[in-house]
């Protein structure tokens, strides 16, 4: 029987031009082909690490004390529960696929197998550039960290290497970030497993470092400091929801690895639902700790919790959350890499971009050119433009995947209830309804730059499309066979 990546036999045929469909009966390994072979390896809790490590970074150490400053104020932490809530409704989604589906390339995948060829591309190519950009952004995020530490500790160093052109005097590009994006890179080519270990390791540290931040910080909270809890009023905890969004998901990239699951269609659901459900414990917690020990009008928006140790005369704890803050976010960049090379490897494999890409390392058995590729151009983002500039490029497509799933998941569920599966998204169809209208609703907060860049790449990627996939797919390629049978 051929495998879920190849050309499906006749009796199978689903649609055809931009409407065929890859054959959701065939998900077992590809038959040959080892050079584009993933291994499966991964358990359950080292998926989870993988999705807590995406979800929690910027959000918890830079996003929570900045939204409780301007925008939510005490309300943060409902702002974080609207959100999770948005995002819980997409992860159903995803849970559902992905032990329906366990392959890789996450809502690619999906999309293509339920909505067509060009739908998948459309969201592959489109996470091709978000999650490249989401690494680049995070390691600028941690080289502004590692300048400070080094200037706390009394150093001094050359302003050539401390910033992209622009950024500040004497910048000329931002090395560390660029150092970090290469090292990341390095760990991905390691081979899966050594990689999830190194994961496994940073995010236990890192949950270590919140639950000190909950722990400690509780025993200095005034309660006087939540009042007033609305003081931007209950529309400020909604604006705030549509920014802290961007820290509530991560799970999705983690779903790309389903392919290096041991048993992917029994773990990938628990994973998913479980590290979302650990980090969004550990968000509020934090919020309420935060916005306990300053009023909100004293929380400093970039270092809000290590400022606020420090104003209780807590500075070594202080110094910790900032150390752990670098390394929380590191984990960040790990889950996103780990999810673009996936997605890349997917649309590769599958002859939508040139087979070349599918190739993996002949015993680490991971998609090293592509992986060496992504590195080196997260860097050369991460290096020479402008952290705000980066950021605006990380939004629209990761949104649009999250609606395209939960659209795909109710239409498959009436079109083919037949199908096994492990786990089942709840109160279908309201869930994805609700995920849905939650992605339409945050996109409509995006400024029109983002729109701009979007529609530049997307007509790129149609482009290439045309140009190169449509005819060259393994689907494309099957349709043909069978078209020339016929004659």
């Amino acid at each position: 029987m051929p495998g879920f990546g190849s050309p499906p036999d006749r009796s199978l045929e689903h649609g055809r031009g931009l409407m065929r469909r890859k054959p959701i009966e065939h998900i077992e390994e590809p038959e040959g082909a080892t050079t584009e072979r993933l291994t499966r390896t991964l358990g359950l809790w080292q998926l989870t690490a993988i999705g807590v490590g995406g979800i929690i970074g910027a959000g918890i150490f830079t996003l929570a004390g900045a939204v409780a400053n301007g925008t939510a104020g005490p309300a943060v932490l409902i702002s974080f529960l609207i959100a999770g809530v948005a995002s819980a409704a997409a992860a159903f989604s995803y849970a559902e696929f992905a032990g329906l589906i366990p392959k890789a390339g996450s809502a690619y995948t999906y999309g293509y197998a339920v909505l067509g060829e060009f739908v998948g591309w459309f969201i592959g190519w489109d996470l091709l550039l978000e999650y490249t950009a989401i690494v680049a952004v995070v390691a600028i995020g941690i080289s502004g960290y590692f300048s400070f530490l080094v200037e706390e500790a009394g150093a001094e160093l050359p302003a050539w290497m401390l910033g992209a052109p622009g950024t500040g005097a004497g910048h000329k590009v931002d090395l560390f970030a660029v150092v970090l994006c290469l090292f990341v890179a390095y760990l991905l080519n390691l081979g899966i497993q050594s990689a999830a270990r190194f994961e496994m390791v940073v995010v236990v540290l890192k949950v270590a470092v919140v639950l000190l931040v909950i722990v400690v910080g509780f025993f200095h909270i005034e309660t006087d400091n939540y009042t007033p809890f609305f003081p931007y009023g209950v529309g400020g905890a909604f604006t705030g929801a549509a920014t802290v969004f961007f820290a509530v998901f991560g799970y999705d990239a983690m779903s790309t690895a389903a392919e290096e699951s041991k048993d992917a269609q029994r773990h990938m659901p628990k994973a998913i639902l479980y590290s979302l459900a650990i980090s969004m414990v550990l968000y509020v917690l934090a919020c309420l700790v935060l916005t306990g020990m300053q009023h909100y009008t004293e929380i400093d928006p970039e270092s809000g919790f290590s400022t606020a140790f420090k104003s209780v005369g807590l500075t070594g704890v202080a110094d910790v959350i900032a150390v752990g803050a670098i390394i929380g976010i590191l984990t960040v960049m790990f889950t996103f890499m780990l999810g673009v090379t996936r997605v890349w490897f997917s649309m590769s494999r599958d002859g939508l971009l040139p087979r070349w890409f599918a190739k993996t390392h002949p015993t680490r058995h991971v998609p090293t050119r592509v992986t060496w590729i992504v590195g080196v151009g997260s860097a050369a983002i991460a290096g020479f433009v402008k952290i705000g500039e980066a950021a605006e490029l990380t939004n629209i497509g990761i949104l649009l995947a999250f609606a395209v799933v939960c659209v795909a998941v109710i239409l498959l569920r009436y079109r083919r209830p037949d199908l096994p599966r492990e786990f089942r998204c709840p109160w279908m169809p309201f869930v994805p309804l609700v995920g849905v209208g939650s992605s339409i609703w945050l996109i409509t907060y995006l400024q029109w730059e983002t729109w701009v860049r979007f529609v530049v790449w997307f007509a790129l990627g149609t482009v290439i499309y045309f140009g190169y996939g449509y005819r060259r797919s393994v689907l494309a390629v099957a349709e043909r066979e069978r078209s020339a049978a016929d004659k």
